[in-house]
């Protein structure tokens, strides 16, 4: 009988380890054991994964001894330091954060679109797409395998959640001081004075109102999450000189990362052909049906697994170009789902040993 091999979840007491744990628990097994770690503050910690009752280990080398894959969400900064470590204890480390993504010898993978770099790994890193990358980019690939995509414009708007459980919590907690008022939003500054100083990790109420910023400055005025958008797109579709410009949007929305896409290709495009490719396109569910009021809304996709996709429309002015709008739960494809879909893609290796 082969070996079912040994797998760790980094960061498994996190918003998005806890959808890992609910993923393995629901996918079909490809592991034999399972072994939680976190900061030594989590130490001891009972977590259920598959009906089990498991103890969080505290994150040391000695605790990726024996592990064949390594699932890391945490920092960074975190997984800079750790997943090397883990490679070094002979585990193949699948990484959520933004630390190798760019590495030109760290494979930036989406299991629908390029499975077959998983074997690419000389650093033994696998890189995770960040979350709002990965709910557009489900819909985009088999857009471009149709018609060869040129130029993406792209408007994100972007849930609390994926600022962490603090960001859900200031949005609540913003929610509830504005609650009744229905004065509130008629005159500049009544919303500031009702929210007061409580922005969480925003620079501006999130309460009726959206903010047009995510990330961190970079160059230019860009801001990291719209960097993001366009050079992981390029890596992964494996396009390094195309045109990619997006504008990054924090949204009142708890779960559920939304990309409105104009997408221009290098042949002529067709409103309806283009639903027939996202029908049967893995990873995607199309609901687009306007006159009845059906459009991929975050409210319906949060805690599903596949990237919803609608108001799907040719350019009035260019016939090579697509309008649509894209949807998708960024704890689940966004983090946790794509970084499990990885993870199986490997677990046959060790099967065969």
């Amino acid at each position: 009988m082969a070996r079912l091999p040994t797998l760790a979840v980094v960061g498994a007491t996190g918003a998005v380890g806890t959808v890992m744990l609910e993923l393995l628990s629901a996918r079909k097994n490809h592991w034999g054991e399972i072994r939680l770690l976190a900061s030594p503050r989590s130490a001891g910690r009972k977590l259920v994964c598959r009906g089990e009752e498991l103890t969080v280990q505290g994150l040391s080398a000695e605790a990726f001894d024996g592990v064949d894959v390594a699932m890391f969400d945490v920092p960074d900064e975190v997984s800079a330091e750790w997943a090397p470590v883990a490679v070094a204890r002979g585990a193949i480390a699948v990484d959520n954060s933004g630390a190798f993504r760019m590495d030109r010898d760290v494979p930036l993978v989406v299991p629908e679109i390029n499975p077959e770099q998983v074997r690419n790994r000389p650093k033994g890193i696998i890189a995770n797409a960040n979350c709002t990358t990965l709910a557009m980019i489900v819909a985009i690939a088999p857009l471009h395998r149709e018609y060869a995509l040129r130029e993406l414009v792209l408007a994100s708007y972007q849930a609390v959640s994926g600022a962490g459980q603090v960001g859900v919590d200031t949005l609540h907690d913003q929610l509830s001081k504005v609650a009744g008022d229905r004065a509130l939003g008629s005159r500049s500054g009544n919303v500031r004075q009702a929210v007061g100083d409580d922005l969480g990790p925003f620079p501006a109420p999130l309460a009726l109102n959206v903010v047009p910023w995510a990330g961190s400055l970079a160059d230019s005025g860009w801001s990291s999450e719209e960097l993001k958008l366009r050079n992981e797109t390029r890596k992964i579709l494996g396009l390094p000189d195309l045109k990619v410009s997006a504008t990054c949007v924090r949204v009142p929305v708890v779960t559920g990362h939304s990309v409105a896409v104009h997408a221009v290709f290098g042949s002529e495009v067709d409103a309806e052909g283009a639903r027939e490719a996202l029908r049967n396109a893995p990873g995607v569910i199309l609901v687009d049906d306007p006159a009845q009021g059906e459009f991929p809304m975050p409210i319906d996709a949060v805690g599903t697994d596949p990237s919803w996709v609608g108001r799907i429309r040719r350019s009035m002015d260019d016939p090579r170009a697509l309008d649509l709008f894209v949807t998708g739960d960024n704890l689940r494809k966004g983090a946790a789902l794509n970084t499990a879909q990885i993870a199986e893609l490997l677990a046959p290796e060790f099967a065969a040993r």
